[in-house]
């Protein structure tokens, strides 16, 4: 039996699908499509996104492919009237190496996700359709019945099969809100004449009377994305994109002659959905990325919200699977990222409406839809029931500090240094792949993170000694050690300066990069609660192998 069948292999999927097959979840994958897609689509994964790709391995490759966020120029009756760089006062910090996006065309990025999969033994199953799932008897499985008329089992089911998700549909779960047939956009890959337009910039015209928007596709020498306005019918209705009506709009509002466009394919129109499904989950079957929710294209947080729902969700089924935690952990799911989704369709909607607003004016453009909220790196989840019960502590941890990190919240990166070979490393590296993490800030961590190690070592927890420059490392700790060299932890943890007296810190990290727990290291009884609290008490009951 399939632990978990994945329904959809675009990014969030594949996301996923990384994420468990690295746990050894047995994990399989289907898509209708009878071929990888090849359609640029979404533009690329954020800051963020960016993280979990990292975690994942893949982040290497995906730079390389991709390019920086490009200077948008701006046009009004053809003519350039403005040029903007939205990250022009952006920079990477230590708690934040990433601080922007990456272009990549869409079918690159699951291209690099696909080969990653692979490297696992697991391979996207194309043109299988799911028309049919059930739940099995005793509620311990679901049925899934394919258009072939085959039915196949799956202890749990993820539906990552896009805003007309027939998983979604299969369930009867509702999918509420609105879409704005007066907002309308056609889309589409497009070549240009070899050096009609400068590749380092995404150019974009805004006129009364319509828009054209190009910029260039990674790894293309003549590829763009081109989206505009429509061409309209004499009763004021959109029609249909078509090549030739790319050309007509490029004639129409830019100086370049319509012949320059030289092809152009993967033809679509975009209406603003901004819909969400009433629930996240029906007993073994989940919902993520847009099968659970749509919403304006500005900010660009389509691909990038799903990718962060199967990160919430990858690291919740392997630990119930692999018997390391009780089943209700996965009704953290939808209680951690429907409010997430809520927020983004909030987000997104007011983008849209400060985006539409900056185009009247001349000089206005896409930039009115960058935020720092569009980054990701701010989502966190502190009123989840995984974070119940520590605020407190973490305010007097961060006393003083009033940017010290609370549960829930996305956990900082740091720059330091491997304390056994002396390389340089960063935290989030520590944390990179499929465990829960426990750092130790002090000496007096020491007692707590060797009864961790002991307790939870082999149950998906590892543990980490954070030390100051100027501590002593003669007595070894459990698992890894790191040198804090220039105090960027410490600060970013808002554990303070640490000396040979201080009580510690112990702070507790989930496989997904969000705090747990900071608190004293004396407090044990919260570190173990904490713990309990992600992985489960039926591992300490003697259940351990189980599989729910």
């Amino acid at each position: 039996m399939t632990d978990v069948l994945i329904v959809g292999a675009g990014p969030t999927g594949l996301v996923l699908a990384c994420d468990l097959a690295r746990r050894g979840t047995a994990v399989r994958i289907v898509d209708r499509s009878p071929a990888p897609p090849r359609t640029s689509r979404a533009k690329g994964p954020n800051a963020r996104s960016l993280e979990i790709l990292d975690d994942l391995g893949v982040a290497e490759k995906v730079l390389a492919a991709g390019s920086a966020p490009l200077p948008m120029v701006k046009y009004r009756d053809r003519l350039p009237v403005a040029e903007t760089d939205p990250w022009a006062d952006s920079a990477p910090s230590p708690d934040a190496p990433y601080d922007r996006g990456r272009l990549i065309a869409q079918w690159r990025l699951e291209e690099i996700l696909r080969d990653r999969l692979a490297g696992y033994g697991v391979r996207v199953e194309l043109g299988r359709e799911v028309t049919g799932l059930a739940e099995g008897p005793g509620g311990r499985h679901v049925d899934v019945t394919f258009a072939e008329g085959r039915t196949e089992r799956a202890r749990y089911v993820v539906g990552c099969d896009g805003a007309h998700s027939s998983v979604r549909k299969l369930l009867g779960i509702g999918f509420e809100g609105t879409t704005a047939e007066d907002q309308v956009m056609v889309c589409g890959d497009v070549d240009l004449a070899d050096g009609a337009l400068d590749r380092t910039r995404w150019h974009q015209w805004f006129d009364e009377d319509g828009a054209v928007m190009l910029c260039p596709i990674p790894g293309t020498r003549t590829g763009w994305w081109f989206q505009a306005g429509p061409e309209r019918d004499g009763r004021g209705r959109p029609l249909a994109p078509t090549a030739d009506g790319f050309r007509r709009l490029l004639a129409r509002h830019t100086a370049l002659a319509g012949r320059a466009l030289t092809r152009a394919e993967l033809l679509s129109t975009y209406r603003v959905n901004v819909r969400m499904a009433d629930r996240f989950r029906a007993g073994r079957v989940f919902l993520a990325g847009d099968a659970a929710h749509v919403h304006a294209v500005a900010g660009g947080l389509g691909m990038n919200t799903g990718i962060q729902d199967a990160f919430n969700l990858g690291w919740k089924l392997g630990l119930v699977l692999a018997g390391h935690a009780g089943a209700k952990l996965l009704d953290t799911y939808e209680e951690e990222r429907l409010p997430v989704a809520a927020r983004t369709l909030d987000l997104t909607s007011e983008r849209l409406r400060a985006t539409l607003e900056a185009i009247r004016r001349p000089g206005g453009g896409l930039d009115a839809a960058i935020t720092p909220d569009t980054t990701g790196l701010g989502v966190g989840y502190r009123w989840s029931s995984l974070a119940r019960g520590h605020a407190d502590t973490v305010r007097q941890i961060g006393d003083g500090l009033p940017d010290a990190p609370q549960a829930g919240d996305r956990a900082p990166d740091a720059p330091c240094v491997n304390a056994l070979t002396g390389a340089r490393t960063r935290l989030h590296r520590v944390f990179a792949g499929p465990h829960t993490t426990v750092l130790g800030f002090g000496p007096g961590s020491a007692a707590v993170l060797r009864e961790v190690a002991a307790s939870y070592g082999d149950a998906g927890v590892r543990t980490c000694r954070v030390y100051a420059a100027h501590e002593d490392r003669a007595t070894s700790s459990p698992g890894t050690a790191v040198v804090d060299d220039e105090g960027h932890a410490a600060a970013a943890y808002g554990t303070g300066a640490s000396d040979d007296r201080g009580t510690g810190t112990l702070v507790v990290v989930r496989p997904d990069h969000h705090l747990g727990l900071s608190a004293p290291a004396d407090d044990a009884r919260s570190g173990h609660a904490c713990l309990r609290r992600l992985h489960g008490s039926e591992r300490f009951s003697g259940i351990g192998g189980r599989r729910p």
